[in-house]
């Protein structure tokens, strides 16, 4: 099923449209289970585990380069061994279709 949202493209979205509900954000989840929505359906979340700081941030590359490919960008807290990934439209303070996406390509991303 993430296959559907892999196959897809981000598109610019300039604002002045709602965040998807609750509902829907829930929908998209199915595609990428290993996220959490957070409580208010703001954003979505995953946590990586490394075995060393050199293969995390070798990690956070992969992820910035589908970041800027996409042309929507995560936020990323990493450190020794660990990498987490939040992602929320920030034109529209919430989540829109291209979140999923990113999260079911950085799914994809080899460990």
């Amino acid at each position: 099923m993430a296959d559907d949202l892999t196959a897809k493209t981000c598109v610019p979205c300039r604002g002045g449209i709602p965040p998807l509900t609750d509902t829907e954000a829930k929908k998209l989840m199915e595609q990428v289970p290993a996220w959490t929505l957070s409580p208010d359906a703001h954003d979505i979340r995953r946590s990586f585990t490394f075995p060393d700081f050199k293969e995390a941030l070798a990690f956070v590359d992969k992820v910035g380069a589908v970041a800027e490919a996409e042309g929507h960008h995560p936020e990323i807290e990493f450190g020794w061994g660990h990498c987490t990934v939040r992602t929320y439209t920030h034109k529209i303070h919430g989540l829109h279709e291209n979140d999923f996406i990113l999260a079911a390509k950085i799914d994809k991303l080899p460990r």
